[in-house]
């Protein structure tokens, strides 16, 4: 056996210690990894209800004969979402970032609904595809 520390020991630490520490991290990381996973999926759950919203929206407006999109509406959104991202210390560059891809893709699926309802179909609650 060499008098030379083992590579994965720290200063002053066996090798046995070194092992619970890196259990330690790596049950940390697990539990950690896992509530990301669970917020995840509640983000892909809310993204569909709001989907779900913003089709009925958009058969409303095809209906009605109204533009796919509402720059106003939008506009307050932004403002309204920077708002809650400053207060929950997200950065709000990125929470209108993100918000501007769900309304771009709102407004294709309100174009793409209007344009089914001008050619007499209507799709039953699907939301687009690409």
């Amino acid at each position: 056996m060499s008098d030379q520390p083992d590579q994965h020991d720290q200063p002053g630490q066996s090798a046995n210690t070194g092992d619970i520490a890196d259990e330690a991290v790596r049950a940390e990381l697990e539990r950690l990894r896992d509530s990301i996973d669970n917020i995840d999926a509640a983000v892909v759950h809310m993204l569909a209800e709001r989907f779900k919203c913003t089709q009925q929206v958009g058969r409303l407006k095809a209906q009605h004969h109204l533009p796919p999109a509402d720059p106003d509406r939008e506009a307050r959104q932004i403002v309204r979402l920077r708002q809650l991202a400053e207060n929950a210390k997200l950065d709000p560059a990125f929470a209108e970032k993100f918000l501007g891809f769900i309304i771009a893709e709102v407004i294709r699926h309100h174009e793409t609904i209007a344009a089914d309802s001008g050619n007499g179909r209507q799709r039953a609650g699907r939301i687009p595809q690409p």
